[in-house]
């Protein structure tokens, strides 16, 4: 019965392992804002934890946080059981990659949010956060920070002087920190763009006749 849902399960399990062991290794290493250079100034790790939406957007304080996670634990669950029905209806294997990195993407986060503030203190700029703290966590239930860490500021620079409004104010090209959760949602959805043609077409394409053309006596050749 697993068997052909063995290719999204296995996806979704190389992504949270890989994603959860970097956050736990993170977490419990750096203080925030701690940098560890990988490659020049433009490959950087750089610890900081993301109490809201992408790019540290939050609204509605400790409700508005809580109603977030539960959005997307509702969303989690949508997105199994369309991998459910994706796979059951055949549909291209791309494809249910794609989906099964979104989809583990997403758990990936909802774990951070929902455990990480009951298991660990809190992150500062001096001190690394304690495991499983005598007097309990940062934080309750789904009310957790995501961890953060990987940034890559390709390019830093300034505006030219003349251009209008930002002229002269420092700049980075590809700000963002984030984590292997996200990298696994971006390239699920950014594969399913260049790749859609392929992957809605094959089923269509898959089991379908050309029309035959039966030719009547009457339809003789006439020069």
């Amino acid at each position: 019965m697993l068997k052909k849902y063995r290719l999204p399960i296995l996806t979704v399990l190389i992504v949270l392992v890989i994603d959860q062991c970097s956050k736990l290794y993170i977490k419990s290493n750096y203080p925030i804002g701690e940098v560890c250079r990988i490659v020049g100034d433009w490959s950087r790790i750089t610890f900081t934890e993301n109490p809201g939406m992408a790019w540290g957007l939050e609204f509605g304080g400790d409700y508005g946080k809580l109603a977030l996670s539960l959005f997307r634990i509702i969303a989690v669950f949508a997105g199994a059981f369309y991998v459910r029905k994706i796979v059951n209806d055949g549909e291209h294997k791309g494809f249910i990659i794609c989906v099964s990195l979104i989809l583990a993407g997403a758990l990936g986060n909802i774990l951070d949010s929902a455990f990480y503030g009951l298991i660990f203190g809190e992150s500062t700029e001096f001190e690394v956060a304690e495991f499983l703290p005598e007097g309990g966590g940062y934080t309750g239930f789904l009310q957790g920070h995501v961890v953060d860490m990987f940034y890559f500021p390709i390019y830093e620079g300034n505006f030219p002087s003349w251009l209008p409004i930002w002229g002269g104010e420092h700049f980075e090209f590809f700000n963002a920190i984030f984590n292997v959760a996200d990298m696994a949602i971006s390239f699920g959805v950014g594969i399913i763009l260049v790749f859609q043609n392929r992957f809605f077409n094959t089923k269509n394409l898959k089991g379908t006749k050309l029309p035959v053309i039966e030719k009547s006596a009457d339809d003789s050749y006439n020069p």
